[in-house]
């Protein structure tokens, strides 16, 4: 039996006036940075760009201590508490040890940008063992990460958070008048549902690290190849990077034998209790504050006619996490001055953020929304950019 209903939708799809577009006064605004790398530099104290190879070891040090700290005192916990607390205490740990773990991870971060020494080798070596010892490709990770450094916000060659457009994700022409409450742009109802996107929300802060480092997923579209951080002919690497890749994929190596002997002398489940949970916790955070510093609906993306390091490296949001900023190092809430100098340690880059601010002006980006509600907003409205334009924002 024909729906009575259909030919009043097609006279309806037919004669819908265009919906109005949805650009908000700020981007209609929005005129690109014009101030310069040379003014950043001289607001700048010149012992902020001074690298202390003791203070940074003297983080780390402290960073590995309260971890050992708490893997002992985990070890107690199935001993002494009775079995109503065990439960509660096992979250304190996987908390906590999540936390310091991820600090670990943001000095082997520093690492890789040659901010923790003066010394090269000494960077490599502790930045190889730490981030190997969280199931990280060290050097794989270094090189694409300095791409994405050299390029952020390039919608063409950045390396991570690269957004989709309209055309990617198979949505109508932006002027379509088609009546898009119908699904008619391959989306699902329960796609458009809260509790969907929750539950792809959850899964992208467990399993979005490793997706990252397996599938390239995130990054920039490579048709019909096998994009990943392990395979030194993978075209996020040139030629002369396979040695690095290699050994980088024997540290992993190395890591996975260890978990593999724990588990085969302690049982699996053991691993799974004092390393692997605490893993995915240091997974959540890293991809929260990665994407947090980079997906808003308050910063553009550029493509290549009005990029430039200088407006691209301001396309990142400054962020407070409460009581753990000092445990993640300052990492979201100085990222702006590391964009722009990422040589320079953790430990002044606050100082530095001071000074920036000024030249920066209201092109310097803080949000104190807090840190869940940011997140939700930035994955339901940071959807798509359009096709076409040279300085686009997020549409949802």
């Amino acid at each position: 039996m024909t729906d009575p209903n259909i030919e009043t939708k097609l006279s309806h799809r037919q004669t819908a006036e265009p919906k109005v577009d949805q650009i908000t006064k700020f981007e209609r605004d929005y005129e690109p940075p014009n101030f310069t790398f040379k003014e950043l530099r001289e607001a700048i104290p010149s012992h902020c760009f001074e690298r202390d190879t003791l203070r940074s070891a003297s983080y780390m040090v402290k960073d590995l201590s309260i971890v050992a700290i708490l893997v002992y005192a985990a070890t107690l916990i199935d001993v002494y508490l009775p079995q109503t607390l065990r439960f509660f205490a096992w979250l304190v740990y996987w908390f906590f040890c999540g936390a310091f773990a991820t600090g670990l991870w943001v000095i082997a971060h520093e690492c890789g940008h040659q901010a923790f020494s003066s010394s090269k080798l000494i960077n490599d070596t502790v930045g190889f063992i730490l981030h190997s010892a969280l199931l990280v490709p060290y050097h794989s990770w270094r090189i694409t990460h300095a791409k994405h450094h050299n390029y952020t916000a390039h919608v063409d060659k950045d390396q991570v958070f690269v957004p989709k457009t309209r055309k990617a994700l198979g949505l109508p022409p932006k002027n379509d008048q088609n009546d898009q409450n119908d699904h008619d742009d391959g989306t699902s109802i329960l796609e458009d549902t809260p509790i969907f996107s929750l539950m792809m929300l959850i899964f992208q802060q467990l399993f979005g690290w490793p997706l990252y480092l397996i599938f390239n997923t995130s990054g920039q579209v490579y048709k019909n190849r096998w994009v990943n951080h392990f395979n030194p002919s993978s075209p996020i690497f040139d030629p002369k990077h396979y040695n690095d890749i290699i050994i980088s994929d024997i540290g992993l190596i190395i890591s996975f034998s260890i978990i593999g002997y724990f588990s085969y002398i302690y049982s699996f489940m053991t691993v799974v209790k004092y390393y692997l949970i605490p893993y995915l916790i240091v997974n959540h955070w890293l991809v929260l504050i990665t994407y947090l510093q980079h997906t808003d609906p308050k910063l553009p993306h550029y493509r290549e006619k009005q990029w430039s390091f200088v407006r691209g490296a301001a396309c990142t949001v400054d962020r407070h996490f409460g009581f753990l900023d000092s445990i993640f190092h300052r990492i979201s809430s100085t990222h702006v001055a590391h964009h722009y100098f990422s040589k320079m340690p953790h430990y002044h880059a606050e100082e530095a953020t001071i000074h920036i601010k000024k030249v920066l002006g209201s092109y310097y980006i803080f949000d104190d929304t807090p840190i869940f509600k940011a997140l939700w907003r930035s994955y339901v409205q940071c959807r798509f950019i359009e096709d076409e334009g040279d300085v686009i924002f997020y549409k949802k």
